[in-house]
C-alpha cells in the first residue's frame, strides 16, 4: 500500500476507535469505501486472497467483542490466515465493532457489503456477489407467511446463500416452534429442514457464522460442531432431490455461457442466451415438493424479455406466481446494480390465477408497501406480462390488457441498427467519399424527438465507407429511429424521431449504429405513417405503457413489437392533429385519451 494511501485513510480510521462514536449510515459507507480503498491498493491478482484476508480479520474481532459471546469457539475459517497490519488491522477492528452493535441479520449484511465492494470485479460479475438488505429479507419472508407457509414443519433451501442473508431470517421465523426443545432436537431439527449452497467457501464460511449467532441469539445454545447447514457446492450442477418446501434466496444473475450438460438440463426454460437467475427459477421448480414456494429476489426482465419466453411459459405451468413485488425505489438497497428489482413469489403445481402485484419501498430499515391488487397473466404465458411498475400505472396496465393492436398492426417491425462500428473501423470517414453514406448514431435522435445528422463524441464519424458485401449494412427506406439503451430513471424510455425524407432522398442511402432500433415498414403503404408512429412513440402515455412491459435497461424490438397499442383507424386522428399547428401537450392529451385516460 502506498503513503498516499496511508495518508489519506490513516486519519479517519484513527477517528474509528473512539469509544463515543456512533455507526451511523454515513459512518457505515466512510468504513465500507476505506475498504475498498484498501483492497483496490493491491494487485488486481491479490485482491480476492485480500478481501478474504480482510473480512476474516473481520470475523475474528466481531466474535471476539460479541456481548453476549456464544460459548463456543468462532468456526476456522479453512482457506491461508494471512495477518494484517497497522490502520487495515485498525479498518477492521472499527467495522467489527460496528458490526457486534447489531444483530446478526444487520452484522451479515454490513459486513457482505464490505466483502463484495472489496472483491475483484471480474469474480463479483461472475459469481453475482450482491448482497440482499434486511429490510428486503423481512418484506420476502413476510409475503411468504401470507402465502402460507408453515414455519414450524417447512424444509428450506437458500440455493445461493452467499453471506446468510436468508438463512438467519428463516432461522428466526422457524425459533418459535423450537422454543423448550431439547438441544439435541434443535440440532437435528435444523440439520433437517434448513440447508444453503454456496459456490464461493469464504461467504459460506461467513454465512455459517452468522447462523451460529442467530441461535444463539435467538435460543441462547451454541451450535454443534457438526452442524453443517451450508454446503460448498455449485447448486446448477448438484443434484439434490424434490425434497423442499420453500426455496428462497436472491440468486446471482448475468448472462452465462452453459457447459452442454447444464444446458441440456435446463433446456425446457432456455431461449437463446442464458441468464443465471432464470436457471435459479427453473431450479426451484425442480427441487421443491407440490405446492411449495418459491421466493427470490430477481431482476425483472423475466417478465417480458424474448430470452424468458420460455421461462414464463413454464412458471405459468408448473409454479404461477402468487405475489409480485416491485422495489419501486432503487437507489441505495442494491449496491452498483443497474436492473430493477423484484421480489416474486411462485406456488408450484398451483393452477395460473391473477397474482397479487404490490410496490416496496426500502428506507433504512423501513418498509413501505402498496398494494395495486391481482393481474391476470395473458393467454399465452410466453408473451410479456403485462404488469403496472409504480402506482400510478395499475389503470394503464389494466386497459393494455385489453389491446390487441401491435407494431406489426400498423404495418411496421422493428430492426436493430445493423453497423456494430468497432468492427469496421476501417470504414469510418471523417468526410464523404464517393461510395460513402451518412452513419447514424444514436445521438442522432434528439431528446426532443428531433432527427440532426450528427457525430460529435469521440471514436464517432458522421460516414461510412460501402464495400463490396456490406449490402446488410445499408438502409434504404424511411423509417423510425429508437434509442436503444436508456434506464428507468430517465424522464422517458421511448426517445424517437423520424428519419427525414429529404434526407434519405439526398443521401439514397445510410447505414445505422447498433444503439438505435430502426421500426420500418413491412408493407407497401402502412396505416400509420412515420411521422405519426414517431410522434406516438415520444408521448408521455406511450413511454409509460412501454416501462409495463420492460424490465432491463434495452428497448428491446421484443418489447416493443408486443407492445399494446391503440388501433390503426384511432391514429388517424392523431395524424390530422399534427398537419395543423399543434404544442406536445395537445399530442399528450390525445394519444392518453387512446388508452383510457382523462
Amino acid at each position: 500500500m502506498n503513503e498516499q494511501l496511508e495518508a489519506e485513510v490513516a486519519p479517519s480510521i484513527a477517528r474509528s476507535s473512539s469509544p463515543a462514536l456512533a455507526y451511523g449510515p454515513a459512518r457505515l459507507e466512510d468504513l465500507r469505501e476505506q475498504a475498498r480503498a484498501l483492497a483496490e491498493s493491491v494487485p488486481p491478482s491479490l485482491r480476492l486472497d485480500y478481501a478474504r484476508t480482510f473480512c476474516s480479520a473481520i470475523m475474528s474481532r466481531y466474535w471476539s467483542v460479541l456481548r453476549p459471546r456464544p460459548r463456543q469457539a468462532l468456526r476456522s475459517w479453512a482457506g491461508d490466515q494471512k495477518p494484517l497490519k497497522g490502520y487495515a488491522l485498525d479498518a477492521a477492528a472499527a467495522i467489527a465493532d460496528a458490526a457486534a452493535e447489531r444483530d446478526a441479520d444487520d452484522a451479515s449484511y454490513l459486513v457482505g457489503r464490505v466483502y463484495a465492494t472489496m472483491l475483484p470485479e471480474d469474480f463479483r460479475a461472475q459469481n453475482g456477489v450482491y448482497y440482499t438488505p434486511p429490510g428486503v429479507v423481512r418484506q420476502l419472508l413476510d409475503t411468504i407467511e401470507a402465502a402460507g407457509i408453515n414455519w414450524g414443519t417447512a424444509s428450506v433451501l437458500d440455493p445461493a446463500c452467499g453471506g446468510g442473508a436468508f438463512l438467519g431470517p428463516v432461522l428466526r421465523r422457524m425459533v418459535p416452534g423450537l422454543h423448550g426443545s431439547d438441544r439435541r432436537i434443535v440440532m437435528r431439527q435444523l440439520q433437517r429442514r434448513l440447508r444453503g449452497f454456496e459456490l464461493d467457501p469464504f461467504s459460506a464460511w461467513m454465512s455459517a457464522v452468522f447462523v451460529d449467532v442467530t441461535l444463539f441469539e435467538e435460543l441462547g445454545i451454541a451450535a454443534d460442531e457438526d452442524l453443517r447447514l451450508i454446503e460448498v457446492t455449485d447448486s446448477l450442477k448438484h443434484q439434490a432431490t424434490s425434497e423442499f418446501d420453500l426455496l428462497i434466496g436472491n440468486p446471482p444473475y448475468g448472462r452465462v455461457k452453459l457447459a452442454p450438460t447444464i444446458r441440456k438440463r435446463f433446456a425446457r426454460s432456455l431461449y437463446g442466451h442464458a441468464n443465471l437467475y432464470g436457471l435459479f427459477l427453473d431450479l426451484a421448480v425442480e427441487l421443491t415438493k407440490p405446492e411449495a414456494l418459491i421466493a427470490y429476489v430477481t431482476p425483472t426482465g423475466f417478465l417480458c424479455g424474448e430470452y424468458f419466453k420460455n421461462l414464463r411459459a413454464l412458471l405459468a405451468a408448473s409454479a404461477p406466481p402468487v405475489a409480485l413485488e416491485f422495489i419501486s425505489k432503487r437507489e441505495g438497497v442494491f449496491d452498483d446494480v443497474l436492473q430493477e428489482t423484484l421480489l416474486a413469489v411462485f406456488r408450484k403445481g398451483a393452477t395460473a390465477n391473477a397474482p397479487e402485484v404490490r410496490f416496496v419501498e426500502v428506507a433504512d430499515e423501513r418498509v413501505k408497501v402498496t398494494s395495486a391488487g391481482q393481474m391476470g397473466l395473458p393467454p399465452s404465458a410466453e408473451l410479456p406480462w403485462i404488469v403496472p411498475r409504480a402506482p400510478a400505472t395499475v389503470g394503464l396496465a389494466t386497459q393494455m390488457r385489453s389491446m390487441r393492436t401491435r407494431l406489426a398492426d400498423w404495418g411496421y417491425a422493428v430492426r436493430t441498427g445493423p453497423l456494430v462500428w468497432n468492427r469496421y473501423k476501417d470504414q469510418l470517414r471523417q468526410r464523404q467519399e464517393p461510395g460513402s453514406v451518412p452513419l447514424i448514431w444514436a445521438e442522432a435522435v434528439g431528446p426532443d424527438g428531433t432527427f440532426a445528422f450528427r457525430a460529435a463524441r469521440r471514436n464517432h464519424a458522421p460516414f461510412f465507407m460501402i464495400k463490396e458485401g456490406d449490402d446488410a449494412l445499408v438502409v434504404r427506406s424511411s423509417c423510425v429511429l429508437l434509442q436503444r439503451t436508456t434506464s428507468k430513471e430517465q424522464a422517458r424510455r421511448l426517445v424517437a424521431a423520424q428519419l427525414p425524407t429529404a434526407f434519405l432522398a439526398e443521401h439514397g442511402a445510410i447505414t445505422v449504429e447498433n444503439h438505435l432500433n430502426m421500426i420500418v415498414p413491412i408493407v407497401e403503404s402502412p396505416p400509420v405513417d412515420t411521422k405519426t408512429l414517431a410522434a406516438f412513440m415520444n408521448s408521455e402515455i406511450a413511454d409509460r405503457a412501454f416501462r409495463c412491459i420492460s424490465g432491463t435497461v434495452a428497448v428491446s424490438a421484443y418489447e416493443l413489437e408486443a407492445m399494446p397499442l391503440p388501433s390503426a383507424w384511432a391514429m388517424k386522428g392523431l395524424t390530422q392533429l399534427l398537419e395543423g399547428p399543434h404544442r406536445r401537450d395537445e399530442i399528450n392529451k390525445f394519444c392518453a385519451r387512446l388508452y383510457g385516460e382523462k
